[in-house]
């Protein structure tokens, strides 16, 4: 195994890189399938969730989202991080690396893949009710899978979560939407 790393900063958030180059023996490929005996990416997003949920709930994080998929440069596993008062460098170093030594033990993914761990950055993505219900009374803009009063796009204060949906102050007044109905939300930056 060769390993090849370092950190920058994209676009408001702190990436770390770890990169695994593994040469794989041809006999792991069935002839008759395209992945053969490897699990395919959404095993591979669960069984990572499954190593990285504890490390992170013993360093008081939270996991926010865990993606693996094929980029321009090859396969990326993206796991982002966050914990009360923000993610600094240091401690997406340590979960790259403890994260790391797991997926090396473990050995699951039978791919060269790149390991990035990072921050959500300020923009950071709301997905459970527990995400709206943390983010109260920030500004968010999200999109819904159909249309609610005629519109898919909002963007307001979050007054609030209850019954399922939330509560959003636009300049055009309170709207609520159904938590099922978001397709996807993300804070917004305050000036």
């Amino acid at each position: 195994m060769q390993f090849t790393g370092g950190w920058f900063i994209n676009n408001y958030k702190l990436v770390g890189l770890l990169k695994k180059r593994a040469v794989l023996p041809a006999f792991f490929l069935k002839p008759d399938s395209h992945w053969g005996n490897r699990m395919v990416p959404e095993e591979i997003v669960d069984h990572v969730r499954a190593i990285a949920d504890p490390l992170l709930t013993n360093e008081g994080m939270e996991l926010v989202e865990v993606n693996y998929r094929r980029e321009s440069r090859g396969w990326v596993l993206r796991l982002t991080i966050d914990k009360e008062g923000g993610v600094t460098l240091d401690d997406c170093s340590r979960v790259s690396q403890q994260v790391g030594r797991e997926l090396d033990v473990e050995d699951f993914i039978s791919s060269p893949y790149v390991l990035e761990v990072s921050s959500p950055g300020l923009t950071r993505p709301l997905r459970s009710e527990k995400d709206f219900i943390k983010h109260c009374n920030r500004l968010i803009k999200l999109r819904t899978v159909d249309p609610i009063n005629s519109r898919q796009q909002f963007k307001g204060k979050l007054l609030g979560v209850s019954n399922n949906q939330i509560e959003l102050e636009m300049e055009e007044g309170i709207v609520q939407i159904p938590l099922a109905k978001i397709a996807k939300a993300n804070l917004e930056i305050e000036f």
